[in-house]
């Protein structure tokens, strides 16, 4: 099974129970989806009615405490790692998982982005303080997981 099919099975997963799901089950089904270690996409989880009504409701201000768990599904979905370092107030702290996968996530965006990643903008980016540990990053998070094709220089 390919890296795609794989990632299409979990997404319809977790879109199936995440449909049918309200309030509390709902955020936990979301806190498991960005702790997933192989789920990278999390579009789809926002397209879903209940969910899109509730980041409408939100938006207006009702509360409700699933609202937290959607703030760092939007992260996850469209933010990066300094996006959480900037908003760190306003969204609940991360477990070891999710603070991985979010810097994983930030690769696939800066490679969407340039197709050249020099160290000196990935370090920061990742909150990374040294040559060997950025390596050790992308070869042991990124590439072995087929998350990225890369050469390193």
């Amino acid at each position: 099974m390919d890296i795609e099919q794989k990632q299409a099975e979990i997404i319809d997963l977790f879109v199936k129970r995440a449909s049918v799901s309200k309030g509390d089950t709902l955020a936990s089904i979301l806190r498991e989806a960005t702790s997933h270690p192989s789920l990278f996409a999390f579009s789809e989880i926002l397209l879903l009615p209940y969910v899109a009504e509730l980041l409408c409701m939100q938006l207006k201000g009702t509360t409700n405490s699933v609202y937290l768990d959607l703030d760092v599904l939007r992260l996850f979905a469209h933010g990066t790692w300094s996006d959480y370092k900037c908003n760190t107030g306003c969204i609940p702290q991360l477990v070891p998982d999710q603070l991985l996968k979010l810097k994983q996530l930030t690769v696939l965006t800066l490679a969407e982005i340039n197709k050249v990643l020099p160290y000196d903008l990935l370090m920061p980016e990742l909150d990374i303080k040294n040559v060997r540990e950025l390596e050790d990053f992308l070869i042991n998070e990124c590439m072995y997981l087929f998350l990225s094709k890369a050469f390193l220089d």
